[in-house]
Protein backbone atom coordinates (compact mmCIF):
# COMPACT_ATOMS: atom_id res chain seq x y z
CA UNK A 1 0.00 0.00 0.00
CA UNK A 2 1.33 3.33 -1.28
CA UNK A 3 1.43 5.77 1.65
CA UNK A 4 -1.12 8.09 -0.55
CA UNK A 5 -3.32 5.14 -0.50
CA UNK A 6 -5.90 5.16 2.07
CA UNK A 7 -8.37 1.45 3.05
CA UNK A 8 -11.90 1.79 3.49
CA UNK A 9 -13.17 -1.14 5.74
CA UNK A 10 -16.74 -1.12 4.94
CA UNK A 11 -20.11 -3.64 6.53
CA UNK A 12 -19.79 -5.96 3.09
CA UNK A 13 -23.57 -7.09 3.59
CA UNK A 14 -25.03 -3.51 4.28
CA UNK A 15 -27.04 -1.99 1.21
CA UNK A 16 -25.93 1.36 2.72
CA UNK A 17 -22.92 0.30 2.75
CA UNK A 18 -22.21 -1.12 -0.34
CA UNK A 19 -24.11 1.91 -1.99
CA UNK A 20 -21.50 4.33 -0.36
CA UNK A 21 -18.90 2.21 -1.65
CA UNK A 22 -20.07 2.36 -5.28
CA UNK A 23 -20.88 6.26 -4.83
CA UNK A 24 -16.68 6.87 -3.28
CA UNK A 25 -15.53 4.73 -6.19
CA UNK A 26 -16.99 7.07 -8.62
CA UNK A 27 -15.83 10.46 -7.18
CA UNK A 28 -12.24 9.21 -6.20
CA UNK A 29 -10.78 10.95 -9.36
CA UNK A 30 -7.52 11.04 -7.70
CA UNK A 31 -7.87 6.91 -6.76
CA UNK A 32 -6.49 7.23 -2.94
CA UNK A 33 -9.08 4.91 -2.01
CA UNK A 34 -8.84 1.18 -1.55
CA UNK A 35 -11.70 -1.10 0.03
CA UNK A 36 -12.38 -4.38 1.63
CA UNK A 37 -14.95 -5.74 4.01
CA UNK A 38 -14.87 -5.64 7.50
CA UNK A 39 -15.92 -9.84 7.19
CA UNK A 40 -12.64 -10.24 4.87
CA UNK A 41 -9.58 -11.38 5.61
CA UNK A 42 -7.90 -8.67 5.16
CA UNK A 43 -10.27 -7.10 6.70
CA UNK A 44 -10.46 -8.95 9.93
CA UNK A 45 -5.48 -8.10 9.82
CA UNK A 46 -6.78 -4.40 9.90
CA UNK A 47 -9.35 -4.39 12.38
CA UNK A 48 -6.87 -6.38 14.73
CA UNK A 49 -3.79 -4.40 13.62
CA UNK A 50 -5.84 -1.03 15.22
CA UNK A 51 -7.76 -2.57 17.53
CA UNK A 52 -10.72 -1.60 16.67
CA UNK A 53 -13.93 -2.93 18.84
CA UNK A 54 -16.51 -3.73 16.33
CA UNK A 55 -19.14 -4.03 18.76
CA UNK A 56 -18.89 -0.27 18.83
CA UNK A 57 -18.06 0.52 15.13
CA UNK A 58 -19.25 -2.13 12.60
CA UNK A 59 -20.13 0.29 9.51
CA UNK A 60 -17.38 2.39 7.60
CA UNK A 61 -13.88 2.92 9.15
CA UNK A 62 -10.83 4.59 7.58
CA UNK A 63 -7.08 3.58 7.94
CA UNK A 64 -4.60 6.45 6.86
CA UNK A 65 -1.07 5.02 7.23
CA UNK A 66 -1.12 4.62 11.00
CA UNK A 67 -4.01 6.27 11.75
CA UNK A 68 -7.55 5.22 11.67
CA UNK A 69 -10.83 7.33 11.94
CA UNK A 70 -14.46 5.94 12.79
CA UNK A 71 -17.98 6.75 12.12
CA UNK A 72 -18.50 10.35 11.39
CA UNK A 73 -14.64 11.44 11.35
CA UNK A 74 -13.86 8.75 8.65
CA UNK A 75 -16.84 9.60 6.14
CA UNK A 76 -15.57 13.70 6.84
CA UNK A 77 -12.18 12.33 5.81
CA UNK A 78 -13.35 10.40 3.15
CA UNK A 79 -15.55 13.50 1.68
CA UNK A 80 -12.49 15.54 2.01
CA UNK A 81 -10.59 13.58 -1.08
CA UNK A 82 -13.60 13.21 -2.93
CA UNK A 83 -14.19 15.39 -6.23
CA UNK A 84 -16.33 18.32 -6.45
CA UNK A 85 -17.66 19.95 -3.49
CA UNK A 86 -17.29 17.27 -1.57
CA UNK A 87 -14.47 18.25 0.21
CA UNK A 88 -16.66 21.40 1.74
CA UNK A 89 -18.30 18.93 3.73
CA UNK A 90 -14.89 18.40 5.87
CA UNK A 91 -15.84 22.07 7.60
CA UNK A 92 -18.73 19.56 9.56
CA UNK A 93 -15.24 18.48 11.91
CA UNK A 94 -15.45 21.59 13.78
CA UNK A 95 -18.35 20.06 14.56
CA UNK A 96 -18.14 18.28 18.49
CA UNK A 97 -17.73 14.96 17.64
CA UNK A 98 -20.78 13.38 20.08
CA UNK A 99 -23.01 15.35 17.73
CA UNK A 100 -21.83 13.99 14.59
CA UNK A 101 -21.65 10.82 15.97
CA UNK A 102 -25.14 10.36 17.24
CA UNK A 103 -26.45 11.10 14.06
CA UNK A 104 -24.43 8.93 12.56
CA UNK A 105 -24.89 5.90 14.85
CA UNK A 106 -28.60 6.52 14.81
CA UNK A 107 -28.37 5.71 10.73
CA UNK A 108 -25.74 3.03 11.61
CA UNK A 109 -27.60 1.57 14.02
CA UNK A 110 -31.46 1.55 11.21
CA UNK A 111 -29.50 0.55 8.26
CA UNK A 112 -30.72 -2.93 7.69
CA UNK A 113 -33.93 -1.74 8.74
CA UNK A 114 -33.75 0.83 6.24
CA UNK A 115 -31.75 -0.21 3.54
CA UNK A 116 -32.07 -3.62 3.99
CA UNK A 117 -29.13 -6.14 3.64
CA UNK A 118 -27.04 -9.12 1.61
CA UNK A 119 -26.68 -12.77 2.37
CA UNK A 120 -23.06 -12.37 1.25
CA UNK A 121 -20.82 -9.57 0.98
CA UNK A 122 -20.33 -7.58 -2.14
CA UNK A 123 -18.60 -9.20 -5.09
CA UNK A 124 -16.30 -6.51 -7.04
CA UNK A 125 -16.98 -6.33 -11.33
CA UNK A 126 -13.67 -7.23 -12.80
CA UNK A 127 -13.36 -3.26 -13.54
CA UNK A 128 -13.31 -2.49 -10.09
CA UNK A 129 -11.71 -5.46 -8.79
CA UNK A 130 -8.31 -3.28 -8.54
CA UNK A 131 -10.26 -1.18 -5.86
CA UNK A 132 -10.32 -3.97 -3.36
CA UNK A 133 -7.63 -5.73 -0.77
Amino acid sequence: MNEKQKTILFDGVCNLCNGAVTYIIKRDKKNVFKFAALQSEIGQQLISKFNIDTSKVDSIILIDGDTHYEKSTAALHIAKQLSGAYPLLFGFIVVPKFIRNSVYDYIAKNRYKWFGKKESCMIPTAELKSKFL
